[in-house]
């Protein structure tokens, strides 16, 4: 993965509030898991469209005190595209 690449949901698989569960999940054919208030608010931007970088950029605004996010944010996108959640996209 690098910085251009754009993240998207795989097909069937998507972000809800569940709320029997008190939290997020990614729903998908097999079943569901639950996610923590990070990985939520990573997924919460993926819309297919905007690179990694840019999402980033977007996370490090908006959690200034964290120091910056961008390892953190890669390393969690590792982790979505081997659970099969999301998948990369070239930039057009």
């Amino acid at each position: 993965m690098h910085d251009q690449q754009i993240p998207a949901f795989r097909r069937g698989y998507r972000l809800q509030w569940e709320q029997a569960q008190d939290c997020h999940v990614i729903l998908y054919p097999e079943g569901m898991a639950k996610l923590n208030e990070s990985a939520t608010a990573i997924l919460q931007l993926v819309d297919g469209v905007r690179p990694v970088a840019a999402l980033i950029a977007e996370l490090d605004a908006r959690f200034p005190d964290a120091g910056g996010v961008g390892d953190d944010v890669k390393e969690f996108f590792g982790q979505a595209f081997e659970q099969k959640w999301i998948v990369f996209r070239e930039p057009a």
